[in-house]
């Protein structure tokens, strides 16, 4: 018999501990012998529920316990959780997590750890929630050299975004809804800021590169200038706007960026919609490939943890080979990812198109009925080169007091 302990008796670790009581015949099945909850480990008591009689309130408990094998840490943020993951592998205990922020920070020096003393660091819940995304990267596609990884990977702005585009709702509006639906938190800036999937879309690129990720390297951008006339444009253009992570890999050379894009509908991601997430990963043998499901919530992320788990268990006597070294990975500047641009300009087209033409190159042209202002789309170009683009163009409207651009988001079409 494995004995487990629970770090964190919130939504996902009392999801983990209902699957291992519920589950217990299959688990046993998977690991070869019973799996056990001995200790959940929280500040508060919990009454009349089913570990009523597990739960201790001091680490030292299970850090000193010989007989747990596996530690669950679900508690979220770095602190406690960082000490207490690395007190866990220094002791000589396999740790599963479902916490990006701690994987994203101090992923590298965990594993480290986790080889030095022979047992493993999994984190298959930290992204996607319940979709099997990082297994697949280091089991199944192993033999592939990835090229992109490009992911929805927050439920709650893929959410936000699909209200909107669904309903013509305001930004302002169906975030309010999300938080009364409980998929927003009250402050919601991790999620609408972009800061989430940007912790997600880091780990996936170590995964990919095989080398540790800053993520505050990565380009990031949420979605809280998003508006309902956006999603009148994308209607008319065929398109919608989605929240993406991605990561882009040529040679030595990794461009990565969160933001919000527009895409058509022939986009494998374009269906994603409410709260689900969806990751495509294209490889230079076998093409393009898509992950989709739920990417949050109580048992799909606690179904996550429970399969690292049981992977722990089955190599209990050794080290998995995963994850990355300590060898930093360069992202390049956003300045130099190509895109098209959505843009919308005040005013009359007719009144712009030479200007236009003359710093954007001939681009495709969007006008809304009723509307005192007009859209371009783009040609592919670099961020650099559509910053300069539309300094020089804002710049020649103020000379003549006029308005200039309204609106820019990137466009993958």
């Amino acid at each position: 018999m494995v004995q487990v302990a629970i770090m964190g008796y919130g939504t996902i670790g009392s999801g983990v501990a209902e699957i291992l009581a519920r589950n217990a015949e299959q688990i046993k099945n998977g690991c070869g012998q019973d799996v056990a909850l001995k200790y959940v480990l929280d500040l508060r008591d919990f009454p009349g529920s089913p570990v009523e009689d597990k739960i201790v309130h001091d680490f030292s408990v299970i850090e000193q316990d010989p007989e747990v094998s596996v530690v669950v840490e679900t508690m979220g943020g770095l602190n406690p959780s960082y000490p207490f993951v690395k007190a866990s592998l220094l002791a000589g205990k396999h740790v599963v997590t479902s916490n990006k922020a701690l994987v994203a920070a101090y992923g590298t020096e965990l594993l480290a750890i986790a080889r030095e003393k022979n047992v493993n660091f999994f984190f298959e819940a930290s992204v996607g929630g319940g979709i099997p995304i990082i297994r697949p990267l280091y089991r199944c596609l192993k033999g592939e050299k990835i090229l992109e990884i490009t992911g929805i990977l927050n439920g709650t702005t893929n959410f936000i975004l699909t209200k909107m585009d669904k309903e013509g709702a305001s930004f302002e509006t169906v975030l309010k809804e999300a938080q009364d639906l409980g998929y927003a938190e009250r402050n919601p800036e991790a999620d609408v800021e972009g800061y989430d999937t940007c912790r997600k879309i880091a780990i996936l690129t170590a995964m990919a590169t095989g080398k540790e990720v800053n993520y505050e390297d990565i380009s990031t951008e949420g979605i809280t200038k998003i508006t309902d006339v956006d999603f009148k444009y994308a209607d008319k253009l065929g398109t919608s706007v989605k929240l993406f992570g991605t990561s882009r890999m040529d040679g030595n050379e990794v461009h990565a960026w969160v933001a919000p894009v527009m895409i058509g509908k022939d986009h494998p991601l374009y269906a994603v919609n409410d709260v689900f997430n969806g990751i495509v990963v294209k490889g230079n043998m076998l093409g393009t490939s898509m992950f989709y499901g739920s990417g949050a919530g109580k048992l799909p992320t606690a179904s996550a943890v429970v399969a690292d788990i049981i992977e722990a268990v089955q190599n209990i006597d050794k080290n998995v080979p995963l994850g990355w070294t300590d060898e930093k990975q360069e992202i390049l500047p956003m300045d130099q990812t190509k895109f098209r641009y959505f843009i919308r300009v005040a005013g009359s087209y007719r009144n712009k198109e030479q200007e236009l033409n003359e710093y954007f190159g001939k681009a495709e042209v969007i006008e809304l009925y009723g509307m005192d202002e007009f859209a371009i789309l783009t040609k592919e170009m670099t961020e650099g080169e559509l910053k300069a683009a539309a300094s020089a163009f804002d710049t020649k409207a103020q000379s003549r007091s006029e308005y200039g651009i309204k609106q820019m988001i990137r466009a993958v079409l």
